[in-house]
Parts: structure tokens; C-alpha cells; sequence
């Protein structure tokens, strides 16, 4: 079973993209389905995650808030990170862990 998460974000905001971006790396390896959820749609979503996000739930349970590295989102659902990611890592010195 494919693990579901849902992402709470905004438009232009630079951690969301971050955290979208380690969402599709992980995706590329690992099978899972994901919701986003824009806050600035929904006026109780802006009052209750306003300065909050990105927040990432996995299965329905607050995961992730503001970051996460491949490591991390594979680890809690049971995948491996992207080989590919872990080569470019090493390549620019420094690991996604």
C-alpha cells in the first residue's frame, strides 16, 4: 500500500518548493500518493497553518514542518533515497542527510 501524504503549502513560498522538490526526488524510488493542499484557499487552513508551512502529513499524521531531506521522507515511508540524488550529493560535497 502506497503511503499517502498530504503537503500544506502557499504559492511563492521557497521552503514549499524545497520540500515539493524532496517530495518528487523520494517519488522517483518509492510509490506514493500525494495531496497538496494550498492554505490560501481555505480561511481556516491560512489561520491554522499561516506561518506554518510547508507541513507534511504522512497517513494522515503530522510528519514534517518547514524541512526534510530525502533521507528523512524515505526513512518514514519505508523507501531508499534516490541513488541519482545521493551521486549528486557527493559530487557537490556534502550529503542530503
Amino acid at each position: 500500500m502506497k503511503p499517502k501524504l498530504t503537503l500544506y503549502s502557499r504559492q511563492d513560498c521557497c521552503l514549499c518548493e524545497e520540500m515539493k522538490a524532496v517530495i518528487r526526488q523520494v517519488a522517483t524510488t518509492t510509490p506514493l500518493e500525494l495531496e497538496e493542499i494550498d492554505i490560501d484557499t481555505d480561511r481556516e487552513l491560512r489561520e491554522q497553518y499561516n506561518d506554518q508551512v510547508p507541513v507534511l502529513f504522512i497517513d494522515g499524521r503530522k510528519a514534517f514542518k518547514f524541512r526534510v531531506t530525502a533521507k528523512q521522507l524515505s526513512k518514514r515511508i519505508g523507501g531508499k533515497p534516490a541513488k541519482l540524488f545521493r551521486v549528486i550529493s557527493d559530487v557537490l560535497g556534502r550529503r542530503l542527510s
